[in-house]
């Protein structure tokens, strides 16, 4: 059995070609690739290898000796050693626009179609928009002190954070005094994370415990609360265990004012984590969807109501469907908050990644036996294939897809257009993640 060959230990240069889809600069050496993390497109640098795979490569970059014209000066001190972030040394219009070419690249190899027509991409604030994150926590013996934050890049490790750009100001400035409070706790080996949740205003931070804390831990946590003005809840076991500490609640709430909607969520319910974007992209698919009195609209994966609750402004009705029994008792609730009763809007409990084959038709997937005119899905990164064939034999004339990964969305498109003779009408990618590979986008489809 042959020796794996060792890392090269000097650094050598090599001339960047592309950035691969997680934001990595890409290189050959003897024809293998390279991925190179911290270089662009059009750069020579200088790297050092540090991992061999069986077909690729991995590296850093050691040196920049020709920058690329969109290189920027990253924000964070931390950049480069935190996980969190992959981009910041990329100026943000050039972020969006290698966004948008993946989504493009992967429409095209994957679901073999091209949109009619390219939406402008959605932008926002770049710093401070984070408003849910989970946060690592750990005690490290040897520095005597407890980390706050996310993984180094590449590793399991907690980076060691002073504060965080992304992150909403109200949190992402205090990771120190966050980690000096766990510090100061009986069981500040047994707190596993730390979770942000934030609307317009208030900002609830869960701490997961694997221990009860003390009541002199219970008086530090509350006084952090009251001099913070974030509000303290503990989780110590599942999602169901979250609970205040006394004094510490609070209703979080996040408007959508160009829709006269406000939606209340719990600080472990799904929302999106970029709320000026959330608001432009709820605007796009009510464009794109283009509502009518008369129409009847579906929406699946539909959540609290993100998008059902503003459509339903607009049409005849809405059904709004969703797997989590939780959200959707709390999306009854904000329709109801919002003075929307029954016959403009309904949801609907429905395991949609279940064969529909085996489902009741007069139990979770009722839905099928009705007529819609139009549908939106929000599906997870898994995509929607399961429920295409039900969807379109709604009868629906249009379908605004929101996707978290392209690779789903481009296999589903691929479907809808080949198997059932839809065409992809436009399609463009939403920054909801600036700084990040992560790739949100937006495509429609007509009958």
């Amino acid at each position: 059995m042959s020796k794996k060959k060792p890392l090269p230990r000097e650094p050598f240069e090599a001339e960047i070609t592309g950035l691969s889809h997680d934001g990595r600069g890409v290189t050959h050496v003897d024809g293998k690739a390279v991925f190179v993390a911290g270089a662009l497109a059009g750069e020579r640098v200088r790297l050092r290898l540090t991992r061999r795979q069986r077909r690729y490569d991995e590296a850093e970059v050691v040196e920049v000796l020709s920058a690329a014209a969109d290189r920027v000066t990253p924000r964070c001190p931390h950049f480069g050693l935190c996980g969190g972030c992959a981009l910041q040394h990329l100026a943000p219009v050039a972020q969006i626009g290698m966004k948008q070419d993946i989504l493009a690249e992967v429409l095209q190899r994957i679901g073999k179609v091209r949109p009619e027509t390219w939406l402008p991409p959605l932008v926002a604030g770049h710093w401070g928009y984070r408003r849910k994150a989970r946060l690592g926590v750990r005690y490290v013996a040897k520095k005597g002190r407890v980390l706050v934050g996310f993984r180094e890049r590449g590793s399991s490790f907690i980076a060691d954070l002073s504060r965080c750009e992304v992150l909403h100001p109200a949190v992402g400035g205090r990771l120190t005094e966050l980690a000096e409070l766990i510090g100061q706790l009986s069981i500040r080996e047994q707190v596993a994370q730390v979770e942000m949740a934030q609307g317009d205003d208030p900002v609830v931070l869960v701490f997961r415990v694997l221990e009860p804390p003390t009541l002199a831990d219970i008086d530090l946590l509350q006084a952090f609360g009251a001099r913070t003005g974030l509000h303290v809840y503990l989780q110590p076991g599942g999602l169901d265990s979250v609970e205040p500490l006394p004094g510490q609640q609070v209703g979080l709430t996040y408007a959508l004012p160009a829709e006269d909607v406000t939606l209340a969520f719990e600080p472990n319910d799904f929302t999106q984590v970029n709320l000026e974007l959330n608001r432009l992209m709820v605007a796009r698919a009510l464009e794109q969807l283009d509502p009518g009195l008369d129409d009847r609209v579906l929406d699946l994966f539909c959540g609290l109501g993100n998008f059902t609750l503003p459509i339903a402004r607009r049409c005849a009705f809405v059904l709004g469907v969703e797997g989590d029994g939780g959200l959707v008792g709390r999306a009854r609730a904000n329709a109801r908050r919002n003075g929307l009763d029954d016959s403009r809007v309904r949801f609907e409990q429905a395991d949609l990644y279940s064969d529909s084959s085996d489902q009741d038709l007069t139990g979770h997937w009722a839905w099928m036996r009705q007529r819609f005119d139009l549908a939106l899905i929000d599906p997870p990164r898994s995509g929607a294939l399961q429920v295409l064939d039900a969807l379109v034999a709604t009868g629906i004339r249009r379908l605004v897809y929101v996707s978290c990964y392209p690779g789903t969305l481009a296999r589903d498109a691929g479907y809808l257009s080949e198997r059932h003779g839809f065409r992809p009408l436009a399609a463009g990618v939403m920054d909801m993640f600036p700084h990040t590979a992560h790739v949100e986008s937006m495509a429609v489809f007509e009958r």
